[in-house]
């Protein structure tokens, strides 16, 4: 029997990098799998990659509405929801004295409160099904320190993650956070940055940086059963580098 055999998640950030990895793992493991993100042309490249076990809906996670139109949607096609990845995630490379007001709330609504929804959202479907499986990624910039804005958001999403995993045990739902590294995704090869990664990369015990899947088999053992008693807990993908 496949890992995730009748089981139905929510993807967000899902039209490329890791979010469409993990879209692509769970579907093979047998999961039915609803991909949102506002790039509707490359979601739905991906959700028809992907065949009838999979369907795009575009979303802004930072819309209570739309959160409210992914599940019910994932309802009406799917059935109950038993797994979300709040993957979906923005970074701004400035520093504190250049970033304005309004680009820092821009990454604490996509980073931190899309979190906060999409568990609110989720959960009355989640006892529907009997269980459930909420993975927040967060960073490795939620356990030390990196860019403001990106940082703080991420220990936010670490907290959450702790806060809602002992309100929800009671309704059978495990909470879990995962602190990627640095990962080959095209948030970190933008020209901007790329340069500056791959000399960060050789600092890493690994000296490497992941690909995508590799943070996809984290995030598969914890939406899967195998996790069971794991809850409330951070799960480090980084090749070492937060252990040095």
């Amino acid at each position: 029997m496949k890992r995730l055999e009748n089981k139905v998640a929510i993807i967000t950030g899902a039209a490329q990098g890791m979010g469409a990895a993990h879209a692509k793992l769970f579907v093979e493991e047998g999961a039915k799998v609803v991909l949102t993100d506002l790039n509707e042309e490359k979601g739905q490249a991906v959700a028809a990659e992907l065949g009838e076990n999979a369907i795009f809906v575009k979303q802004d996670v930072t819309s209570e509405e739309d959160w409210k139109v992914v599940v019910a949607k994932a309802e009406e096609v799917f059935g109950p929801v038993n797994i979300l990845v709040n993957n979906a995630g923005i970074s701004v490379n400035k520093s504190i004295m250049d970033m304005s007001l309004e680009e820092y709330r821009r990454i604490v609504d996509i980073n931190q409160v899309s979190v906060f929804l999409g568990m609110r959202a989720v959960v009355p479907s989640m006892e529907k099904a009997g269980k459930g499986s909420i993975i927040n990624v967060s960073s490795i910039n939620g356990l030390v320190g990196g860019a403001i804005g990106y940082t703080d958001t991420k220990f936010a999403v670490r907290g959450m993650t702790k806060a809602a995993a002992i309100e929800l045990t009671r309704k059978g739902i495990r909470v879990n956070s995962v602190h990627p590294g640095v990962i080959a995704t095209p948030m970190i090869q933008q020209e901007d940055a790329k340069d500056a990664i791959e000399e960060f990369a050789k600092f890493i015990p690994l000296k490497r940086i992941a690909q995508p899947e590799e943070v996809s088999n984290m995030v598969l053992f914890l939406a899967s059963d195998e996790s069971s008693y794991s809850t409330g807990s951070e799960f480090v993908v980084d090749g070492g580098l937060t252990a040095q």
